[in-house]
């Protein structure tokens, strides 16, 4: 193979038997000196509709609520269930983890059927049922296949409109929810997210885990939880979706059937807004474990929203800083250059209300101000006098646009996104024009983003790890907090 770019094509493929030429020619190519297929440019990004014309039905029943349809006749498959547009941001900070433990009671009965009942009936004809809760939203799905769609619906709308909440099934929710929490606190990476959080949002709800607190926790009963269920669970706060292997006009008709009569609710709380800016100042918090050798770090500040115009060149940057893997500058410093990581990484979380940009990592403790420092100064350095470079803009592009593709690859999760567009109000042609909005930002509108979006100079720096060895790291960079872990 060594003198195989001074052979011309014929002899190659003579040479290599059955090796078509255009694998020759890429061979000698990679052979005679030129950039690996990893270091060249990345493609263009193509365009090409998400759902194909007619595959889509949308429409509202007369008390509200919303349904959506997508064909997809490949796998005689179904996937449905019924999303409303709350979740635990929407929830009191006193009844943090109502939602969670509400989703998981819905699970277990419903209709005539307990809990036993309702699992025998999903498993005798193969079918999965989940119900979940999320910041902004709470979801039934049940998935199966397309011949039982009718037998589906049902078990669907039972769980959304008649959940038993039997007390047993409360109590032992609430035991195996209390549990987890207890357990979580043996997972360092967790426990710094919470303490980061209450550090940086304080009072508010999203100081507080989307599970809430054992305190929070302790104090729900059954009432609180059928509360919640008949207030959020109403049409008009609801998506009813299926994609897979369905007949729009039958899905709509036993739709109709069964959701019909569903009657109004009322007015429906929301997710307050939380404090801007958030810190207004540098916080150092330590979070004393003097059992940890490695340290876990958190910088955070306040972020985005879901809905907010920037967050797509907002994407874009922190790709470059830290969101994209090894091919980002924090990975490289951090780990590459430095050995002092295994991993780290940045982000936005995108909510209904601005949620934290956060970057995390780990180290080992004596070297925790250092990794610190180089954080900070990537943070500045991205806003200011090294920023995103054309190079690098081209490469983040490429990343989100492949993320994107990756993440629509079933019908179900092109269903999930067009769900998501619903909840958050945003337009429906959003997943075809992606692209072309990612294609379309700029160099100078990314400088701009990151000096506008990121914030060196007012963060909460949490450290997670022995005080007593942290503490002395970080004394000049201001008063030191020391919370119990």
């Amino acid at each position: 193979m060594r003198g195989l770019s001074n052979l011309n094509l014929k002899q190659a493929q003579r040479a290599l038997g059955c090796v078509g030429p255009l694998l020759v020619a890429a061979l000698a190519v990679g052979c005679s000196g030129h950039r690996p297929a990893w270091e060249l440019p990345p493609p263009a990004v193509q365009q090409a509709p998400i759902v194909q014309p007619g595959a889509l039905t949308r429409q509202s029943l007369e008390n509200g609520l919303t349904i959506v349809v997508l064909e997809d006749h490949r796998l005689p498959q179904a996937s449905l269930g019924l999303t409303v547009r709350r979740g635990a941001g929407a929830v009191p900070r006193s009844q943090a983890g109502l939602a969670e433990l509400t989703a998981e009671v819905m699970n277990r009965g419903a209709g005539d059927l307990d809990a036993l009942g309702l699992a025998r009936a999903v498993d005798s004809i193969g079918a999965s049922l989940g119900v979940s809760s999320g910041w902004d939203t709470m979801d039934v799905n049940v998935s199966g296949l397309s011949r039982d769609l009718d037998a589906l619906l049902e078990i669907l709308s039972d769980v959304v409109l008649a959940p038993r909440f039997e007390k047993d099934e409360i109590e032992k929710a609430r035991s195996e929810h209390l549990a987890a929490l207890e357990a979580a606190h043996d997972s360092p990476a967790t426990l710094a997210r919470w303490h980061a959080a209450a550090a940086l949002y304080g009072e508010h709800r999203y100081g507080l885990p989307q599970s809430g607190s054992a305190e929070t926790v302790a104090a729900l009963d059954g009432g609180a939880i059928g509360a919640l269920h008949a207030k959020w669970f109403v049409p008009e706060n609801a998506i009813l979706y299926v994609s897979g292997d369905v007949d729009p006009g039958f899905f709509l008709d036993r739709a109709r059937a069964l959701f019909g009569a569903w009657e109004r609710g009322h007015e429906i709380g929301n997710t307050p807004p939380p404090p801007v800016p958030a810190p207004v100042s540098t916080r150092i918090v330590i979070a004393d474990d003097p059992d940890l050798v490695q340290a876990r770090i958190i910088l955070c500040h306040d972020g985005l929203a879901r809905t907010d115009d920037r967050r797509i060149a907002a994407s874009l940057v922190n790709g470059t800083l830290g969101g994209s893997g090894f091919s980002s500058r924090l990975m490289k410093i951090l780990r590459s250059d430095q050995g002092l990581t295994y991993g780290v990484g940045s982000g936005f979380a995108l909510r209904r209300q601005p949620g934290p940009f956060a970057i995390s990592t780990f180290t080992r403790v004596a070297e925790t101000r250092r990794a610190v420092d180089i954080l900070l100064a990537e943070l500045e350095a991205i806003r200011g006098d090294r920023p995103q470079t054309d190079e690098e803009l081209s490469k983040a592009k490429s990343f989100n646009v492949g993320q994107f593709g990756l993440g629509l690859e079933t019908s179900a999760a092109v269903m999930g996104s067009l769900v998501d567009l619903d909840v958050y109000g945003l337009p429906e042609d959003s997943l075809d024009s992606y692209r072309e909005r990612v294609g379309a930002v700029t160099l100078d509108q990314a400088h701009a983003i990151a000096h506008e979006l990121l914030h060196p100079d007012r963060l909460v720096i949490f450290l997670l790890g022995p005080a007593e060895l942290l503490g002395p790291q970080f004394e000049d960079l201001g008063e030191i907090e020391i919370v119990e872990p």
